[in-house]
């Protein structure tokens, strides 16, 4: 099955930080965070990449887990305090790649195809669920004042 097919058996849709996303499962139940916001317990989506596509610079307040399913790998960029990690997610665990990831609450982090050719196919879930307004698309001048050492790539990625 080639990638449109793909995008459109599993109904996925554009999503605003870059690539494609359906949601497939939100937690009828709810848990109130820390900062006193509601929220669902649990949430995922498909989110698939293609080609040159990226999920540009973000951060929302869970964590969120990602999981692999098909495609190429998928190059995470996480930072965390002043560190830049960057996550392989694949299924070649002998050449460093790993088949989940886990991004902390509040990092700032972005993702894209790893060599930028074909498509990669993840699910995420986030706990507390995910909401839009716990979502933050970071501002690339922003970014570059916070982290000068990381211009490179947050040019890439924003």
């Amino acid at each position: 099955m080639d990638v449109k097919e793909l995008i459109l058996k599993l109904q996925l849709e554009v999503h605003p930080e870059g690539g494609y996303y359906r949601e497939t499962y939100r937690s009828a139940g709810n848990v109130t965070t820390g900062n006193g916001k509601m929220r669902n317990i649990s949430t995922a989506i498909y989110y698939l990449l293609e080609n040159e596509d990226k999920s540009h610079f973000h951060r929302i307040q869970s964590d969120e887990l990602w999981f692999f399913h098909q495609g190429q790998p998928l190059e995470i960029c996480v930072i965390h305090g002043d560190v830049l990690t960057i996550i392989h997610l694949g299924n070649d665990i002998e050449n460093g790649e790993v088949p989940q990831a886990i991004i902390p609450a509040n990092c700032w982090f972005a993702a894209s195809v790893k060599n930028s050719a074909g498509y990669s196919m993840v699910s995420c879930t986030v706990a507390p669920g995910f909401d839009f307004s716990d979502f933050e698309l970071a501002g690339r001048e922003n970014l570059i004042q916070q982290y000068p050492h990381l211009k490179n790539i947050i040019e890439k990625y924003t």
